[in-house]
């Protein structure tokens, strides 16, 4: 499964994902199972699902503003982790939280 979700990291950075859009792919592993991904962007928003050969997705929403960037991450298992920056002229703050609720900040001074 990790050598599926690298090749399809690989396939949309080779595609240049940075246009706006829906992209599909399906990548068949080694072994003839396959996943599937599909993309889309537009105006400061990335949602971004994965689903492996067994059937378990994975979604991943990013939402960017002048300032701010969310991200957020769901599992198949329903679990959700996220990371929001907020960045202003004298540095940023980060704070990430993981599936259990707990929280950590990174605060960065320029």
């Amino acid at each position: 499964m990790k050598r599926i979700l690298i090749a399809i990291a690989a396939l949309v950075v080779v595609t240049g994902a940075a246009e706006a859009g829906t992209r599909h792919a399906t990548i068949a592993g080694p072994n003839g199972a396959s996943a599937t991904r599909t993309v889309q962007r537009g105006d400061g928003h990335v949602t971004d699902t994965t689903t492996g050969p067994n059937g378990n997705t994975r979604v991943r929403q990013v939402d960017r503003t002048r300032g701010q960037t969310t991200a957020t991450v769901t599992l198949a298992n329903g679990s959700t982790s996220t990371r929001d920056t907020q960045r202003t002229a004298t540095g940023s703050t980060t704070t990430l939280t993981g599936p259990q609720g707990r929280t950590g900040t990174i605060s960065v001074t320029r």
